[in-house]
């Protein structure tokens, strides 16, 4: 009954075909305007920046970074140390060079990143996705030599899940075929894969369920010891962790489902819980972090029942815990204060832990970039709206923030105000959102407007120089706030603003308050005369995508146009496409009549209808999305189209879920949604000459 069914096959033909008359519709409607090419250049301008801020991460002596311009579009992994990196122009040393790779292969390579054993960092494996998808190839690497080691570790591509264990072994979870594989296709064994013997003869140490959404095994290293783990994912929010001993046999930890095992510290278990948890006579709260040695959470292996857990740190009604890193000496705890940055060191003071604020700047998004286990020193990033990104050591022996590097601003954000709001949402709740406009700006509702949301999966969406969690370098700032609009940054139920409360209330039959909170906020920035429907443009990538597409239907009246980015949209059938599975404990199982009634109201692409007046909307991803399947996007844009709808569609051939690998594609891609929003909410921007609507 789905005439559109055929847009799933990703690669075939007449799909491509369907897929290259709309991109080459869509260049000549939005690409064709003068205005797109400035707002072009303006993107490419930023994104290539020489003094974008490195995002640094240390090994060893070492400080990596992955670096992108003209002259490596694909992009080069690169080095240099602590002294060199607080020089002003540093002296890098390249370790691999991914288009001198994919020019000699012969195969458009992603760089995925690279993994070195500690302390030494002398083993070292690096993820290489051919086109940008979530599978990986996997190679070793030898950081000396500066090449591929032939006789050592490699794995073909695949979603592999890979750990270094020593030297000689890694925790494998491998493609071996379908059975190897769980419904949500990542692996569901744990294999301890010895160097010099083929994968398949590696020892199985466990094998999960079909219906889990995967398993991993990794160790925790720390200065007290080290500790092997299994992880069984069995939900997207549910795992049962396993202790692997001396003699590789494993032994459920006793922990609630949806506690985090993050770090190790002095040999104990870093744990972040995200419910209230009560064990021997003693409660544990929601949002707290805790330490525990890992025999008090066994009951079977060797010292069992040994040991104790300790609080570190827990969330106040003004304070949420976001994540928590262990250093050589203390405990990095970072929080947030409505959805402020903040940072603290928690350091062992006989049974007690004290606490110390990392003395940051305030309005804006603190980072955690990297933390060396061997000296416990820190590299921490500080930006906001309209402050471009800083860099910060932080040393273990004396926490004190030095500023390393500054990127030179994109756009003069002293021109600009940056406020939070809240607005009333259907059943009450207060949702807050950030706004950043021109200084003195009048209420007289004719301001373009731009929101941006996500509201799902615990995703906090926080303030940043890009505006939205994608890194833009401050693009935004000159082909939007430059040139008069208003931009909005929604922080809705689903996300993880307020903790895992506020998370819980958008899932599964809760899910719709994730767009009664996006209704409500534009509702309340029509009503304080910011702006009006005409005016008004929203966008979201992802499971925001799906937000944009489902508010987009259920109030036409607010919106004036919408960007829509590698969205799902067929909710009936998100499940049986590509990683879908895994998300069936946020949204609900439509095969479950009692899941379906609550998700059939909202899912986008049965609930499309003629006449109901839907804002033009903007379709981009990529053709190499092995997450979320472009048939969502090209079946929702088919079906609005045939609808008679103002449709925009363009789907880049790599990417992966990101939706671009080059920084010239996604200057294209910014250039064709901010061409799609002022075309569409201020035909005459300020400062620019007039736009004439496609």
């Amino acid at each position: 009954s789905d005439p559109y069914l055929w847009l799933e096959d990703v690669d075939g033909e007449r799909a491509l075909d369907w897929v290259r008359a709309h991109n080459a519709a869509t260049g000549k409607k939005l690409a064709s305007q003068p205005l797109y090419q400035e707002l072009r250049r303006e993107a490419k301008a930023a994104l290539d920046s020489p003094s974008r801020l490195p995002a640094v991460q240390q090994m060893g002596e070492w400080i990596y970074n992955f670096w992108k311009d003209d002259r490596h579009p694909r992009g080069i992994f690169r080095r240099t140390t602590l002294e060199e990196l607080r020089k002003a122009e540093p002296a890098w040393e390249t370790v691999l060079d991914i288009d001198e790779l994919a020019k000699r292969e012969g195969k458009p390579w992603v760089f995925h990143g690279m993994n070195c054993l500690p302390p030494e960092h002398r083993e070292c494996y690096v993820s290489l996705s051919p086109g940008g998808g979530d599978a990986d190839e996997v190679r070793e690497f030898d950081p000396v030599k500066l090449a591929f080691e032939p006789e050592g570790f490699a794995v073909p591509t695949a979603k592999t899940a890979i750990a270094w264990r020593d030297a000689g072994s890694v925790f494998l979870g491998p493609d071996l075929g379908p059975e190897s594989l769980t419904e949500s296709g990542y692996p569901r064994t744990v294999r301890l894969w010895k160097r010099g013997t083929p994968i398949a003869s590696a020892p199985l140490l466990f094998e999960g369920k079909a219906d889990s959404v995967g398993v991993t095994g990794f160790r925790l290293r720390s200065s007290g010891g080290d500790v092997d783990l299994v992880a069984d994912s069995r939900t997207f929010w549910e795992s049962d962790y396993y202790q692997v001993l001396s003699d590789d046999s494993l032994h459920k930890l006793d922990l609630p489902p949806t506690a985090q095992v993050n770090d190790a510290f002095g040999g104990r278990l870093l744990v972040l819980l995200k419910d209230d948890w009560q064990r021997g006579g003693r409660k544990f709260a929601r949002d707290s972090v805790l330490l525990a040695d890992p025999g008090a959470l066994r009951t079977t292996g060797e010292g069992a029942g040994g040991g104790d857990i300790d609080v570190v740190a827990e969330s106040t009604a003004s304070e949420i815990v976001q994540a928590a890193v262990a250093s050589k000496s203390g405990i990095l705890v970072s929080m947030l204060d409505n959805v402020r940055g903040r940072l603290y060191r928690y350091e062992p003071a006989g049974t007690k832990w004290t606490r110390r604020r990392i003395a940051l700047p305030d309005n804006g998004q603190v980072e955690l970039e990297s933390v060396d286990a061997g000296s416990g020193d820190a590299f921490v990033k500080f930006e906001s709206f309209v402050t471009p990104p800083t860099l910060y050591y932080v040393a273990d022996r004396d926490p004190v923030p030095v500023p390393v590097k500054q990127q030179a601003p994109t756009f003069d954000g002293s021109r600009f105000e940056v406020s939070q709001h809240w607005a009333r949402s259907a059943d009450g709740t207060r949702v807050p959102y950030f706004q950043v406009a021109p200084k003195g700006m009048k209420l007289d509702g004719s301001h373009p407007t731009h929101i941006f949301s996500y509201g799902g999966f615990r995703n906090a969406l926080l303030p940043s120089y890009s505006g939205s969690y994608e890194q833009h370098y401050g693009a935004y700032g000159k082909t939007w706030l430059g040139r008069g609009g208003v931009f909005v940054l929604a922080n809705i139920r689903g996300g993880g603003e307020f903790g895992e409360a506020w998370h819980q209330g958008a899932v599964k039959a809760n899910h719709v308050h994730a767009y009664e909170d996006f209704e409500a906020v534009a509702a309340d920035l029509i009503a304080r005369k910011v702006t009006s429907k005409a005016h008004l443009g929203i966008e979201g990538r992802s499971n925001g995508g799906l937000l944009v597409l489902a508010t987009m239907e259920r109030r036409p009246d607010l919106y004036g146009a919408v960007i829509c980015g590698s969205p799902l949209a067929d909710m009936r059938r998100y499940h049986k496409l590509l990683a879908g599975a895994s998300w069936v404990d946020e949204f609900g199982d439509p095969d479950k009549p009692e899941e379906w009634a609550w998700i059939a109201p909202w899912s986008p692409y049965q609930n499309a209808q003629p006449g109901k007046g839907y804002p033009p909307i903007f379709f981009y991803l990529s053709t190499r999305d092995d997450r979320v399947h472009p048939g969502h996007a090209r079946k929702m844009a088919a079906r609005l189209e045939d609808l008679g709808y103002d449709v925009s569609y363009y789907e880049e051939i790599e990417g992966g879920h990101g939706a671009s690998v080059t920084n010239e594609q996604l200057a294209h891609r910014l250039a064709l949604s901010y061409t799609h929003l002022w075309t569409r909410l201020a035909p005459k921007p300020a400062g620019t000459a007039a736009a004439a609507p496609p």
